[in-house]
């Protein structure tokens, strides 16, 4: 075990941001609730080796688009949600997890580890950023007599109050409504779902994944901002390769819609096609990635990562993938259900391009 620091909070941020793929939370919520999980207490990160073999734990992250504008998450928004599920789980919750790295995301945990104790477990439900709760949900949506408890508090309080919300059914179900609540209470909103053993955490999750994007961010920050480095060590770091660089363009404008972030970029031949995160790229009518790959475009000036929101048509920038195959994978990556949907959502084949079916 160890703890977290504040050292590994920034670093968090830059790793976790590649994994983010353009989404994955934003990197002011990144830098607020890293710097504030370590500077109130000492969150602690351990792997499923060093846990009780009889522990549960819980998956705790936020829900919603990155763009959407009227988004509000307070850090203890975290804390009650977990705190709600402890209180009506049958089983001790002794650690969480995240579902996915991100710019924020990577951070899952941290503050509830400090404030209540409970350790983070280094691992996730994907070890890149995804659209959907399904995706980062441990293969439970197919799991026979699997009965999800899903919690989600927070909101924006100047217009809509603050809302808390226990949800009881399949993961699938539960999973729909929570991106409804979301739409619903400003556009993004803290959970703390999925109680599960760790038996099945360890079967099922991408484990290590925290340790990967704390150890890639350690070698991004290693480069001191010159982006041709950085872009080095990404691709040292997690055997990412570049696809092109060049000017940003929008094959298709952003537009944020049903709790999700829709749109297409360009970057010289390849369309990267986007659902919150970047979710495949294409040449010439050919697939060249999809999920579970990751997907990143960093800024060529200093290599930092790029977000979906914040991107605008002609910023240089760098293309990279990573294949599925060469990190970590959890069961949920390839989870027809959950995958399935993307399918239907984006309306672009992604089921006959996973690593399974090749």
């Amino acid at each position: 075990m160890r703890v977290l620091t504040s050292d590994d909070a920034r670093r968090g941020v830059l790793g976790g941001g590649v994994f983010a793929c353009g989404g994955g939370g934003w990197q002011h919520h990144g830098e607020l609730m890293g710097g504030l999980a370590t500077s109130v207490g000492r969150p602690v990160l351990a792997s499923v080796d060093e846990l009780p073999a009889d522990s549960w734990v819980a998956t705790v992250t936020a829900i919603g688009a990155p763009a959407s504008k009227n988004w509000e998450i307070q850090p203890v928004d975290y804390v009650h949600a977990l705190q709600k599920l402890i209180e009506v789980c049958e089983h001790p919750i002794s650690a969480v997890m995240t579902a996915q790295n991100g710019y924020s995301t990577t951070h899952n945990g941290w503050i509830q580890s400090a404030v209540l104790g409970v350790k983070v477990l280094d691992a996730a439900g994907d070890v890149r950023a995804h659209p959907t709760g399904k995706l980062g949900s441990l293969g439970l949506t197919t799991r026979p007599g699997y009965v999800s408890t899903q919690v989600v508090s927070g909101g924006n309080r100047e217009l809509h109050g603050h809302f808390l919300s226990v949800n009881q059914g399949s993961v699938a179900t539960c999973d729909d409504v929570l991106r409804d609540i979301s739409v619903r209470t400003g556009g993004f909103i803290a959970s703390a779902r999925n109680p599960v053993e760790l038996s099945w955490v360890r079967e099922h999750a991408a484990l290590g994944s925290i340790s990967l994007a704390l150890d890639l961010g350690a070698a991004m920050e290693a480069c001191q901002g010159k982006g041709d480095a950085v872009v080095e060590a990404v691709c040292a770091t997690i055997g990412a390769r570049e696809l092109a660089r060049g000017p940003l363009g929008h094959e298709s404008e952003l537009v944020t819609t049903g709790g999700w972030d829709h749109g297409t970029f360009r970057i010289g031949e390849f369309t990267v096609p986007y659902l919150n995160e970047y979710m495949a790229v294409d040449s010439g009518g050919e697939r060249v990635a999809s999920y579970p790959d990751t997907i990143a475009i960093l800024r060529a000036d200093d290599g930092f990562p790029l977000a979906v929101k914040d991107a605008v048509a002609g910023m240089e920038v760098v293309l990279l993938i990573a294949d599925a195959a060469t990190l970590p994978l959890s069961t949920s990556a390839l989870d027809p259900v959950a995958v399935g949907e993307c399918e239907q959502l984006m309306g672009i084949d992604f089921l006959r391009y996973l690593p399974s079916a090749a």
